[in-house]
């Protein structure tokens, strides 16, 4: 046994109390045989020879010495093995303590310490220390559409890749969920090195992954920090490789990202956002507003779109400040299903004719029970689903189309419309109208803004609103801000138009306001009530009366 074993080991204190008086026990049995044993062997060997005659009380002694001894002996063996296998079961413990049982790599706390060894070593030989982040992007999808074992192999197989790619004297590590850390030391002199393992990593990760003949499509986001900028901890070097990568994840995901000292202001800035929307979101600060839908060949206010504006501390802040942060934070789904609760009570008094277009952001349409959730709102606030129509931005099918699928048939089967929105946007926007049986197209207003200055845009809006017709599927044109232009793509063919010529999004007054404008006053739910209730008084009166 090692010394170093013998100091990993502390028994207990009975146990060592119970070793130390076997101990004694064998020691005093050897001690009175060495004493006894000589003597009454030579006695015992005369006996046998038919000379002289022994002392049968020492004869038993020296017999009680012997079973003693072999006694001690067989306790020191087992009391050897036992420390062997005790200490084996502590280096097992001291293994898992460090290392990540799924991948095998280092675990969070093993690359605190030992990166912390590092900034010593680096110090020594006059060299510096990077740390890249790596996180991947949309890994939660895997898990909810494909269950946890094929996340799993998924996680061992970007392991192993790491392992492949980083140079043999790096630290790797799985630092939890889907984020993993590699921290190796540069010279100075040699920068790019770091940037080049992490393009490196990026694209080896970037290849496919199977499982059950599942084929998956990984990115990653790098971010990365180094301690010659200022990082003088672990802890530093850390955050500010966190603090990248989620900047990298900003920027458009499967890309890296250097930290820069503006990135901590940044998040500091946008945590204090997402904590303002975690209170207020419960509070009813989150408002719809409706933007007017017109029928371009009657001038008709046929519909609105509802749109998310947020009143905080007095201010109206726009979605630009907060639809991001609730996408990346997991908070878009209570945002909007609270606002789409207020937009259906109050559209509920409109005439049956007007409709209500709602967005659904590219984090819902993960979700496998989204039409489900959406059909349920609409039964608690009594809101018809034939005058609801759900835009799907076209972006947001490329992750996964048949799961869209699935989400529009379910929507469409209980009579809710749905629109493809900024068309022309994406990269197959002729397959997603084959594959998806949508209700509407609409253009995106980056071609109608440009459509007086632009030729290119012209051609595009018309080849879309010729396409809309060959497929019999109605057209909206946003961003109309000019009557010249409104009557452009009504001449073009598009049904419906929308944009600040028409009238900027308004709140719920100022909805009833364009309502009433166009001539179709509403009655809301209170009004009905107090007009019931002045009906059954003046019902009454006149009984009194009689009376």
């Amino acid at each position: 046994m090692t010394p170093s074993a013998a100091r990993r080991l502390k028994p207990s204190h009975s146990r060592t109390r119970k070793d130390v008086i076997a101990g004694g026990i064998m020691i005093a049995a050897i001690i009175l045989f060495v004493g006894t044993g000589g003597s009454v062997l030579s006695d015992f060997v005369l006996q046998m020879q038919g000379i002289g005659n022994t002392d049968n009380v020492m004869v038993a002694a020296l017999l009680l010495n012997i079973a003693l001894i072999i006694f001690g002996w067989r306790r020191y063996r087992e009391l050897m093995c036992e420390m062997g296998e005790r200490i084996a079961a502590e280096d097992r413990a001291n293994q898992l303590a460090v290392t990540d049982p799924l991948t095998g790599l280092n675990n969070r706390r093993a690359v605190t310490e030992r990166t912390a060894e590092l900034f010593m070593a680096a110090r020594k030989a006059g060299r510096q220390i990077a740390f890249l982040m790596l996180d991947l992007d949309d890994f939660k999808r895997i898990n909810d559409l494909y269950g946890h074992d094929a996340g799993d192999a998924v996680l061992k197989e970007v392991a192993a890749r790491m392992q492949d790619v980083a140079p043999g004297d790096a630290l790797l590590a799985r630092l939890g969920g889907d984020e993993f850390g590699c921290v190796f030391l540069y010279d100075r002199e040699h920068p790019k090195t770091v940037e080049a393992l992490a393009a490196q990593l990026i694209e080896t990760v970037a290849r496919p992954a199977r499982h059950d003949n599942i084929e998956f499509d990984l990115t990653t986001s790098v971010g990365i920090s180094v301690s010659d900028s200022g990082a003088e901890s672990v802890e530093m070097l850390m955050r500010r490789a966190d603090i990248a990568m989620y900047a990298a994840k900003r920027l458009g995901k499967d890309r890296l990202a250097w930290f820069e000292p503006g990135m901590e202001e940044e998040l500091r800035a946008r945590n204090e956002v997402e904590l303002a929307m975690r209170r207020g979101i419960p509070l009813g600060e989150f408002l719809p507003y409706f933007e007017p839908q017109i029928d371009l060949a009657t001038g008709e206010l046929v519909g609105f779109e509802m749109l998310a504006r947020w009143l905080h501390e007095g201010l109206i802040v726009e979605p630009d400040t907060f639809i991001g942060i609730a996408e990346e934070s997991a908070l878009i789904e209570s945002l909007s299903f609270s606002i789409m609760e207020q937009a259906f009570v109050e559209a509920r008094a409109w005439p049956a004719h007007v409709t209500l277009s709602v967005n659904i952001s590219p984090v819902q349409l993960r979700d496998p029970w989204l039409a489900q959730k959406i059909v349920k709102l609409l039964t608690e606030t009594g809101f018809p689903p034939h005058r609801l129509e759900v835009e799907i931005t076209e972006s947001s099918l490329f992750e996964n189309l048949a799961l869209a699928q699935t989400i529009v048939a379910s929507l469409k089967n209980q009579g809710i419309r749905v629109a493809l929105d900024d068309f022309g946007t994406g990269y197959s926007s002729l397959a997603h109208l084959r594959a998806l049986p949508f209700d509407r197209i609409k253009i995106d207003k980056s071609f109608v803004l440009s459509l007086a200055e632009s030729s290119d845009s012209r051609a595009i809006v018309k080849a879309i609103i010729g396409l809309g017709e060959s497929l019999g599927l109605p057209v909206t044109a946003e961003g109309l801000e000019l009557a010249s232009i409104a009557d452009t793509v009504r001449d073009m063919g598009a049904h419906r138009g929308q944009g600040y010529g028409y009238g900027r999004p308004v709140g719920v007054d100022g909805a009833r306001k364009l309502l009433a404008d166009h001539g179709m006053p509403i009655v809301t739910d209170a009004q009905r009530e107090t007009a019931a209730s002045s009906d059954a008084q003046d019902r009454e009166t006149p009984r009194r009366i009689a009376g």
